[in-house]
């Protein structure tokens, strides 16, 4: 019986799905792109400073042969055998960058997690006796805004009527992208600043360093990106598909440690350990374009949008480049082989997405599981008036303000837990509405219907919400996982392995749940009004410098400074008359 089980299913392909908060590796069936098993595995964030988001590439890599492990040993369970996957695709968070020692295998970049606040211009890597630094780098994580002031200092030396940076990278000179986490490692930490004098370093994204450890590593490994990481870290060339010689000398970027630059269906090279050992890594897409090729969306005009920890909207815009004046992106969506055609997308960013229902899980306690936001929601079915903006780390598209912060606005004595959960959940939703507003002025052909995917879709009054404030309908897939199947897909189909055809009468039929708007055109406008004033308010809160200094000192606020010694000087001078 197992037998013929096995001969039924044929050839599988694994993906890799690397994310801000988890591992996960998934397994599908080429032929049908079932799901077959998978397992997750939860990673860490550190936050060693306002502002600053670190992760650990060791335990990055670590969660990865983890998960293949664990799958492989589910799949074992349901009797289908592991030889049966032909290849392995990776899907990854984008922007994330890591520096690591091509000798060792080591990671440069201790988290700054010490108990110092080190200047600009101070070593980050000098830390004090006694202090706690993890064994392993840290890698600077998309979300991180440290670079704001290296940011600030490079947008100075750009002559205002010659973008070149956009112009060649379709990218805003922004902390979310990988050259500036790059300049800031190269000027702070003195162990990178060494191993590239010493021709030891190695940079590259999450993608990069997956791939070049999975393949060997210091033995062999293979240092590549695919079009689609490329494309993030604002040194790559959208138009010639190569890393760009003035951006390099223009961020100060030595070239020699970039990975060469691949398309997203390929052979790269094979598994070198673990269960997998010997098959090939034929696929590689950043998260969002990997969802994009997921859901399918092959044809100009079609977008999704994928609920995670971030938003992320992207628009197929075909063979050309669609530069936005509504402050959207340009970037490649995917490339599916050597000799293959490029595409575009227009894509739109919200910082924070799922990272919201974590900070009301983790820092106000309203809620003990992420779940629990729905139930709450349900309870009131409305925020009696209150907006919550959640600019964290500032605002994204279509905004690009860093000196925004968090606001919670329209609050009453009878506002409750309830109606701050129903607020999180609109406020996914209302900054979803900004950015397929901007996407449609830029193409000109509004949206018939969005394609949704990730972890939040499962939220029924997230996803009825999305579709009464765009006021179109919202489509969900059955099969949720469309960023791992998206992986799985570019790998199966790569020259070399050949499993899964991407021809469109080959591609499997989806079945979709729809979500239709179930309130009027009006209250959907004047809610979404509403919010755009709690976006205005949310602005100019923070300068550089006072995101940046770290001083914990109450007169660093010169207003808060100013109420203590009055409040200090009147109660003196209340004692004194009382005498």
């Amino acid at each position: 019986m197992a037998a013929s089980k096995k001969a039924v299913l044929g050839p599988l392909v694994g993906a890799v799905d690397q994310g801000t908060s988890s591992t996960r590796f998934l397994v599908f069936n080429s032929k049908t792109a079932e799901l077959l098993s998978h397992h997750q595995v939860e990673i860490k964030q550190e936050f060693p400073r306002e502002g600053w988001v670190e992760q650990d590439p060791k335990e990055i890599l670590h969660s990865v042969y983890e998960c293949i492990e664990k799958t492989c040993e589910k799949l074992g369970q349901l009797n289908i055998d592991i030889s049966n996957i032909k290849a392995i695709g990776v899907s990854n968070q984008r922007e994330t960058t890591v520096v690591w020692d091509k000798l060792t295998g080591e990671p440069l970049y201790n988290a700054v997690a010490a108990p110092v606040s080190p200047g600009p211009s101070d070593p980050a890597a000098v830390v004090p006796s006694g202090s706690s630094v993890p064994a392993a780098g840290a890698s600077s994580v998309w979300l991180d805004l440290r670079t704001q002031s290296t940011v600030e200092s490079l947008s100075k030396r750009i002559p205002g009527n010659n973008n070149f940076v956009k112009s060649k990278t379709g990218l805003p000179l922004s902390t979310y992208f990988s050259a500036v986490k790059l300049r800031w490692l190269l000027d702070n930490v003195r162990k990178v600043q060494k191993a590239v004098e010493e021709d030891r370093a190695l940079f590259g994204t999450i993608d990069s360093w997956l791939i070049w450890s999975l393949t060997g590593g210091a033995s062999g490994g293979v240092h590549c990106t695919d079009v689609t990481n490329a494309s993030r870290t604002m040194l790559f060339n959208i138009h010639s598909l190569e890393w760009d010689k003035e951006l390099c000398e223009f961020f100060e970027i030595p070239m020699k440690i970039l990975p060469n630059v691949r398309s997203s269906s390929e052979i790269y090279g094979l598994m070198k350990a673990g269960a997998l050992e010997g098959v090939p890594i034929s696929g590689c897409l950043g998260d969002q374009s990997a969802a994009l090729v997921g859901q399918m969306c092959f044809q100009d005009g079609q977008a999704k949008n994928t609920y995670g920890t971030g938003c992320f909207l992207l628009c197929n815009t075909g063979r050309k480049c669609v530069f936005s004046e509504h402050g959207l992106l340009t970037t490649v969506a995917y490339k599916l082989g050597r000799d293959k055609p490029v595409y575009y997308a227009l894509e739109g960013s919200v910082a924070i997405a799922g990272a919201v229902i974590r900070w009301l899980r983790d820092n106000l306690g309203i809620i003990k599981t992420s779940e629990e936001i729905e139930k709450l929601a349900k309870e009131v079915g409305t925020s009696y008036g209150c907006y919550f903006v959640p600019a964290f780390s500032g605002l994204y598209a279509p905004y690009w303000e860093p000196s925004a912060r968090g606001i919670i606005c329209g609050l009453t004595q009878f506002t409750n837990k309830c109606h701050i959960a129903f607020a999180a959940l609109e406020a996914v939703c209302f900054q979803t509405r900004e950015i397929l507003d901007a996407m449609n002025r830029d193409c000109g052909i509004p949206l018939s219907h969005l394609q949704v995917d990730g972890g939040m879709t499962n939220n029924k009054i997230l996803m009825q919400l999305q579709a009464d404030i765009l006021y179109i309908p919202v489509v969900k897939p059955s099969m949720p996982e469309t960023t791992a199947l998206g992986a799985a897909m570019a790998a199966g189909a790569a020259e070399g392995v050949g499993v899964w055809s991407l021809e469109p009468e080959d591609l499997s039929a989806v079945t979709m749940e729809r979500f239709e708007p179930q309130i009027n055109a009006e209250e959907s406008e004047i809610r979404y009004s509403t919010w755009k004033k709690a976006v205005m308010k949310s602005m100019g809160w923070v300068t550089t410098q006072s995101s940046e200094s770290g001083d914990p000192s109450i007169f660093c606020s010169l207003p808060l400074g100013f109420f203590i010694v009055s409040s200090m000087v009147m109660l003196i001078g209340a004692r004194y008359l009382s005498d």
